[in-house]
């Protein structure tokens, strides 16, 4: 099993910026690509960003050219760093690691989910 732990989320102004972070633990070999997404009230919750462990990106039209997703493997964390926040940003922000073991037999995969964190953009 593997437990995220998201932080960093907070109040604050259009404009500014923020960086949110991942901490995996557990058995976290054979997380692949991580990715990161966000929920408001009464809305699905959308894909922000993703990252493979090679470190191929990919992001939301919405976010492109503010958000930056990384990740050290070292560490096991994955990062998110949001700038240029806007209002439409405000969301619970949540962690997703998607966990690959490819056997003889087959692959056994799952996705892990962090209990999220919340970031307010104040116009």
């Amino acid at each position: 099993q593997v437990q995220l732990v998201e932080s960093g989320g907070d109040l604050v102004q259009a404009g500014g910026s923020l960086k949110l972070s991942c901490a995996a633990s557990g058995d976290t070999r054979y997380i692949s690509a991580m990715s990161w997404y966000r929920q408001t009230p009464g809305k699905e919750r959308e894909l922000v960003a993703a990252i493979t462990n090679r470190g191929t990106t990919n992001y939301a039209d919405s976010v492109k050219d503010r958000f930056t997703i990384s990740r050290d493997n070292a560490k096991n964390t994955l990062y998110l760093q949001l700038n240029s926040l806007k209002s439409e940003d405000t969301a619970v922000y949540y962690c997703k690691a998607h966990w690959l073991k490819r056997g003889v037999y087959g692959d056994t995969e799952y996705d892990y989910w962090g209990q999220g964190t919340q970031v307010t953009v104040s116009s």
